[in-house]
């Protein structure tokens, strides 16, 4: 089958696809995948059987088409894109990776659709196009549709994920196996160009910059910088580097530039450097002499004289036919030079010897950014012709805002992981629910790679969240056998006591208060012989004790102390803080006139024992009862609090001797099953983002009548059938009727308006739309501010163009 030993790689691959397994490959740029996608049809075909041949862009479905007409016969051969259909029903289609996913949104879930009879395998070309902003969607929708019956082979640049990719397609579709190398047939070698030359970017380790090219004087100013006294770095003239890469026989060369515009003005840039021998230019001119004949109208006539020096352009805006041309010369090496767009590192078949990166930003819908490891990769991949070169040479040109310090932190840097598009918009919610139900909707909006990674990044919390359901379990099994009920009465009981305390607390304060404002009036008019109740904050004492005031001597504040003799026959000094209440109701004992006061008195607080005189007046004092003590709103709230008290001290709860603890393991598990609730509410909110996000499109749909319920109306079906950014908005625009009496030039202008982002501050047109235009442009505004409206409400942020400047250029076109 092949005529050539195959690495091992693929002899794995094959035996994993003979096994019945689908597998992903991952491997470097010109490591020979794309063998493992030919197994794939030579066995179908043996088999009489079909295989669907997708790739990201019609460029690349374009070549393979041609290639494999070329090694299979142009009968086997179909190709479906956007806008051509040639033998469809052929064992071997080629096709864009959106018109595969297109075929399976009208094939029930795990049913093979009438598109798919026949086929038993899919190859995904270049499936580390799921990494695309724009476009990475349609790859991962089409793993998830696609029926468990059809192998599928994904052939993937390498990428740092590429066993979750594989992980993924194993749950949701079917036995799979990885297939990865990073054995490189064609070794790689980098190198830097600046207005000196071109340098060896990294030091013989490989590894770190090559420190000819560390930028002198110290440390590098910040990229973009542009202060005074501060020069831009130079980029080296274009003819410069491209005579240096000459000289050093590093032709023929892919030189990469990131516009159309660019690559064009490259090419005229080159005046008249001839790159090619008499001879090349000869067999060059019989080739194009061949177009000419065939063709005529891909000719322009720019593009002949530097196609026959050995220079030429490829980008999306240059005629298929003439594309194809610069292809094929370049295949056999007659042309020296070719500037391209990125597009050309996406697997199309042009192998060079030397890839050449102009710029290490790029412009994106979000603005200038610096290119990634896996963008940088792709294109130095496309570097080193297999059985032709011994080694691939990767050259960065210097610009006036990357240096040699980020060629060399992407040259040493490893690929970058896949990570989810998978975006719902209006047409995957159409299209899914005209073939499935609502339920089934959900289940494949849960298959995505992106809930496979949410599900991954949410494995430590999930991780978590079982440790506490565990630790939950283990303190619910402890206080299995507690009676809950009586506990829970007990606690009430706790609580209500602790607030017949509180509130007898505040009585007695405030009862505090009002005595001793009385006493300080009544105890300075009070007389030898009166009878007082003691017990403060200077006597030592446990209860209440009644005292006769013997004299009043110098204290050290405005009220004077007081000599007192207590009922316990002792003497004490004491002052206001300590005197409960002055009896007025009993009588004076008129014997402590003729009584000596002890000499020295005692101190304030201390107590000191009489003699026997001072017992005979003792044993006349009355002692205090608490009734007499308390003022009645006092006693009837202590009343209350202990009668409270002696019923939780008869509670079954107050015998138990860990009633703490269990309190303690109560509150842990209510604080556990808090925390549980949480963490489960914010998983649930990350790993059901993406249904979210479905739900809120469909009541979209339904306001504007698209559905009803989840059945697509007739405006639904046809929003269905677009294809944009936003095909509500699309569809809300067709079914207007606003459009339906424009002629056809009016009509372009109208839907150019309605998919082109508005125009930058910098940018101006000076023709003008005209009347028709303008008035269905208008007519449009109100549905539009009623979508923002909608879309604003439920948190969806898909773009809706209204655009009439940049449109009137359609016009006149």
């Amino acid at each position: 089958m092949f005529p050539f030993a195959l690495d091992g790689f693929q002899q794995e691959a094959i035996q994993a696809l003979d096994a019945g397994e689908s597998v992903v490959v991952c491997a470097p740029t010109g490591s020979g995948k794309t063998l493992i996608g030919e197994y794939a049809i030579y066995r179908a075909l043996a088999r009489n059987r079909r295989v669907f041949y997708t790739t990201p862009l019609k460029a690349l479905s374009n070549q393979k088409f041609r290639d494999f007409r070329e090694q299979f016969g142009q009968d086997q051969v179909g190709l479906l894109t956007g806008d051509i259909s040639v033998n469809r029903d052929a064992p071997i289609v080629v096709m864009t990776t959106e018109i595969f996913r297109n075929m399976l949104y009208g094939t029930p879930i795990g049913e093979v659709g009438v598109s798919l009879v026949g086929v038993e395998t899919v190859v995904l070309d270049e499936c580390h196009y799921m990494n695309d902003s724009q476009r990475g969607t349609v790859w991962e929708e089409s793993i998830i549709y696609c029926p468990a019956k059809i192998q599928i082979v994904a052939l993937s640049a390498t990428v740092a994920n590429s066993d979750q990719l594989t992980d993924w397609i194993n749950q949701i579709h079917g036995a799979t196996r990885r297939i990865y190398s990073d054995f490189r047939p064609v070794p790689l070698q980098f190198f830097f160009a600046n207005p000196n030359g071109v340098f060896p970017l990294l030091d013989d380790t490989g590894k770190r910059i090559n420190p000819r090219l560390k930028p002198k004087g110290g440390r590098q100013r910040p990229r973009g910088a542009n202060q005074r006294g501060v020069k831009r770095a130079e980029p080296p003239a274009l003819a410069f580097t491209i005579g240096k890469l000459r000289h050093y026989d590093m032709l023929p060369a892919i030189y990469f530039i990131f516009s159309r515009k660019g690559c064009d003005r490259a090419v005229e840039e080159l005046g008249d450097l001839t790159l090619v021998t008499p001879e090349e230019s000869a067999r060059i001119k019989a080739h194009l002499d061949e177009l000419i004949a065939r063709t005529p109208e891909a000719v322009r006539e720019k593009q002949v004289e530097p196609l026959l020096r050995g220079i030429a352009a490829h980008h999306a805006g240059i005629l298929p036919a003439w594309k194809v041309l610069v292809e094929e010369l370049f295949q056999a090496g007659l042309i020296k030079v070719v500037f391209a767009t990125e597009t050309l590192a996406a697997g199309i078949n042009m192998p060079a010897r030397t890839t050449v990166i102009s710029s290490l930003s790029k412009r994106t819908d979000a603005g200038h950014r610096l290119l990634n490891a896996s963008e940088f990769l792709q294109m130095a991949g496309r570097a080193g012709r297999r059985g032709m070169d011994e080694k691939g040479y990767v050259v960065t040109v210097q610009s006036p805002y990357e240096g040699a310090r980020e060629a060399a932190y992407l040259a040493t840097s490893g690929a970058d992981p896949l990570v989810s598009q998978f975006t719902p918009t209006y047409g995957m919610v159409l299209n899914l629910l005209q073939t499935h139900s609502l339920e089934q909707a959900k289940e494949l909006v849960e298959r995505s790679f992106a809930q496979y990674l949410a599900t991954l990044v949410m494995r430590p919390q999930q991780s978590e969240i079982d440790r506490l359901e565990a630790d939950l379990e283990l303190l619910r099994e402890t206080v299995a056998s507690v009676d809950w009920k009586l506990l829970n009465q007990y606690e009430k009981l706790q609580e209500r006591l602790r607030e017949e305390r509180r509130l007898l607390k505040t009585l007695q304060q405030q009862a505090a208060r009002d005595r001793a404002e009385e006493l300080s009036m009544t105890l300075a008019y009070a007389l030898s012989g009166s009878i007082l109740t003691l017990k403060g904050e200077h006597l030592k004492i446990g209860a209440p004790m009644g005292a006769v005031l013997v004299s009043k001597i110098q204290g050290s504040g405005q009220f004077p102390y007081l000599l007192c003799l207590t009922e316990s026959n002792r003497w004490a000094v004491v002052n206001l803080a300590d005197v409960v209440a002055l009896r007025t109701d009993l009588p004076r004992i008129e014997a402590v006139d003729r009584l000596a006061p002890p000499d020295p008195p005692p101190k304030l607080g201390q107590m000191r024992k009489g003699d026997e005189v001072t017992a005979k007046i003792a044993s006349q004092i009355v002692e205090p009862e608490d009734e007499e003590i308390l003022p009645p709103e006092v006693y009837a709230q202590l009343q209350r609090m202990q009668a409270v008290q002696a019923q939780r001290d008869q509670h079954p709860v107050h015998e138990w001797g860990d009633r703490a603890k269990v309190l303690k393991f109560q509150q842990r598990i209510e604080s556990l099953e808090e925390e549980l609730r949480d963490r489960r509410e914010k998983m649930g909110r990350h790993v059901q983002r993406h249904w979210e996000e479905f739900l809120s499109l469909i009541s979209i749909l339904q306001h504007f009548g698209a559905l009803e319920g989840v059945t697509p109306t007739r405006l639904g079906q046809a929003t269905a059938a677009i294809r944009g950014e936003n095909e509500l908005w699309l569809g809300l625009a067709v079914m207007s009727g606003e459009l339906n009496d424009l002629d056809p030039h009016h009509l372009a202008t109208v839907c150019a308006g309605l998919v082109t982002d508005v125009a930058r501050p910098d940018s101006w047109v000076r023709y003008g739309i005209s009347e028709a235009v303008a008035e269905a442009l208008g007519a449009l505004r109100s549905t539009r501010r009623q979508l923002f409206q909608q879309q604003r409400r439920h948190g969806i942020m898909l773009p809706v163009w209204l655009e009439d400047d940049l449109v009137a250029l359609v016009e006149q076109w």
